[in-house]
Order: structure tokens, then C-alpha cells, then sequence
């Protein structure tokens, strides 16, 4: 595994989309800006997903906007039919 130095993050993060920069409580909370937060559509209360990453953290607001991104993600699965079979299967047991 190789690793890229200082110098060629600083780099990358240079010429990406958007930059910010934050700073990281003791707790280690941070404050992402205003204008992020619209973008992302994060409000109080905003669950989000952490991943660790190569290049570093990566987090993944969980919103509608999220969400609706998913949308037809998992229809070659069928889980529709999957549920349904469950569903009848828990009835009849029940009966």
C-alpha cells in the first residue's frame, strides 16, 4: 500500500469542488458551514453515515435528498416478493 504525502492531499483538497475548512472540538464535533448544510439539506437532528476511507472520513448525511437517491437502486433484487412470500409465511403461521 502506498500512501501519498502531505503535500499531495493539500493538493488534491486544493483543486477539489468545495473546500472548507473546520475545526474539531474536544469532543470531536465540528460544525460543517451553512452553506453545506442547505446544499445537503442537513437540518438539527440530521443522522449521517461515517466511513473511513484511504483518502480519509467520509461522511453521508442521511436526508430525503439521500434517500430519494436510492430510489430503484435494489429493483433487480425483488425484495418486494421476498417480503410478500415472508408475510404470508408469518399469516399462515399464525393461523
Amino acid at each position: 500500500m502506498t500512501y501519498k504525502s502531505n503535500l499531495a492531499y493539500f493538493w488534491e483538497m486544493k483543486n477539489s469542488i468545495n473546500n472548507e475548512t473546520v475545526s474539531f472540538t474536544v469532543k470531536g464535533q465540528v460544525v460543517i458551514p451553512r452553506k453545506i448544510r442547505r446544499e445537503f439539506e442537513i437540518e438539527e437532528g440530521t443522522q449521517a453515515i461515517l466511513q473511513t476511507t484511504p483518502d480519509g472520513i467520509l461522511l453521508k448525511p442521511i436526508t430525503g435528498k439521500y434517500i430519494r437517491s436510492l430510489r430503484g437502486k435494489y429493483k433487480h433484487l425483488d425484495l418486494m416478493k421476498g417480503l410478500t412470500e415472508s408475510r404470508k409465511e408469518d399469516r399462515q403461521r399464525d393461523w
